[in-house]
C-alpha cells in the first residue's frame, strides 16, 4: 500500500471518528483529542491508540466498541484494534479549537 493510499484511508477513518461521541459530552472523540495514533498497516488492518477524558469513564466499553466497529466499516479496512492508553494523560489542551468553543472553554 502506498503512502498516498494510507493517507486517504486515514482521512476516512478521521471522518468516522468524528461520529463517535461520549454520551456525556456533546463533542466527538476526534475533536476531544482522545485519539492519539492511527496506524494503517499494509494488510489493511488498523491500530489506534486512544484515551478517555477520565480513567473511570462509565461509557468506556460502549465508546471503544463504537470506535472499533465504525473504523472497521471504512472501505478497505480488514480489522481495527483499539488500544486504550493513559499516557500521555488527557487534558483540555488536546481538544481542537472547535471542541473548546463547543464546551465553552474559549
Amino acid at each position: 500500500m502506498t503512502q498516498e493510499e494510507k493517507t486517504k484511508i486515514e482521512e476516512r477513518i478521521v471522518d468516522v471518528l468524528k461520529t463517535v461521541y461520549d454520551p456525556e459530552i456533546p463533542v466527538d472523540v476526534w475533536n476531544l483529542g482522545m485519539i492519539y495514533r492511527i496506524d494503517v498497516k499494509d494488510d489493511h488492518a488498523v491500530e489506534l491508540d486512544m484515551t478517555f477524558t477520565a480513567p473511570n469513564c462509565p461509557a468506556a466499553d460502549f465508546i471503544l466498541e463504537d470506535v472499533r466497529t465504525k473504523v472497521e466499516s471504512v472501505e478497505g479496512i480488514t480489522q481495527a484494534t483499539v488500544n486504550l492508553v493513559f499516557e500521555p494523560e488527557w487534558n483540555q489542551s488536546m481538544m481542537s479549537e472547535e471542541a473548546r468553543v463547543e464546551l465553552g472553554f474559549d
